[in-house]
């Protein structure tokens, strides 16, 4: 990936159009902020994805730990697990990642 997929990002680092996302992409903005995607991040990265799909939105911190509850179980979706794959605000960096916009409620 060049560095030229820089031209596809606002100035908080989410795409200005979810259709150019791709995995290399999300591998390279997890790359940007420090984060080596392992399986664990993915099963979350393709749930946001789905949630999106679904709700047209993506979900703040609560909102997400109760779809990755639902999803993947109860202890995935707690906020400590998140934190450790998304450090500082898993909500807003995984969305990023994911190629989603900025959860509403994420400051």
């Amino acid at each position: 990936m060049t560095q030229d997929y820089r031209t596809l990002l606002d100035d908080e680092g989410y795409l200005f159009r979810l259709e150019d996302w791709s995995e290399p992409l999300a591998e390279q903005l997890a790359q940007d902020k420090g984060i080596q995607l392992t399986p664990a991040h993915w099963e979350v990265l393709w749930l946001l994805r789905d949630f999106y799909q679904q709700y047209q939105h993506s979900p703040a911190m609560r909102p997400l730990c109760k779809a990755v509850s639902l999803q993947l179980g109860a202890e995935k979706g707690r906020s400590i697990y998140l934190m450790q794959l998304f450090p500082g605000s898993p909500a807003k960096l995984a969305a990023c990642i994911a190629g989603l916009p900025k959860p509403d409620n994420c400051l």
